[in-house]
């Protein structure tokens, strides 16, 4: 009785450790996926990644860390992971002067060129790949709230280009109206000129 005792015990401490030991931490998951460790901040609380690629990656509060420009990540980042990049990434911004812009996806070049680009929409920035060697420090800042902050509307950008939107849609009742006018006066002049 005694020798299944241990046997017993041992059996649940191998259990134990295939059971904790399955799931890699994040930083060795975008190792494996040809990705810095860096592209994420220290303070992950929690994340989740499934087979197809998706990762959700919990912080404790929204920070920013500084590389050549500063990135802002959210209280939660996600995005699909392939070999060599992450696509539909939300949660991460890039600041560019005064300017902040959504990252949209990251890449690296297979094989390496010692660069990693950055999708912010309109364009591509990138940054040398040995900033992201290892996980930054990141510091703590207030989540956003629409309507609080200069990123209302998300981001500064979009808030330009909603006022853009506006003054296009202005213009656009005014050439309805003025169209409108034409379109009369070319209505009296097709009617004038089957009467004759």
């Amino acid at each position: 009785m005694i020798p299944l005792i241990p046997s017993v015990f041992l059996y649940f401490i191998f259990i134990f450790t295939i059971v904790n030991g399955e799931q890699d931490s994040i930083y060795e998951i975008l190792k494996a996926h040809g990705l810095p460790m860096g592209l994420l901040p220290k303070g992950i609380t929690r994340f989740d990644f499934n087979d197809t690629g998706r990762f959700e990656v919990h912080l404790d509060q929204a920070c920013n860390a500084k590389f050549e420009s500063e990135l802002h990540y959210d209280r939660n980042v996600s995005g699909t992971l392939s070999y060599g990049q992450i696509g539909a990434l939300s949660g991460i911004t890039a600041q560019e002067l005064f300017l902040w812009f959504p990252v949209k996806g990251i890449r690296v070049d297979i094989p390496s060129s010692g660069l990693i680009y950055f999708d912010v929409g309109v364009v591509f920035k990138q940054f040398s790949l040995s900033l992201f060697e290892t996980p930054r420090d990141c510091m703590a800042v207030l989540d956003f709230e629409p309507g609080n902050s200069i990123r209302d509307g998300k981001f500064v950008a979009e808030a330009i280009a909603k006022r853009v939107y506006l003054r296009t849609y202005d213009m656009n009742s005014i050439k309805k109206v003025l169209g409108g006018m034409i379109f009369r006066k070319v209505e009296k002049r097709s009617a004038i000129a089957q009467s004759v």
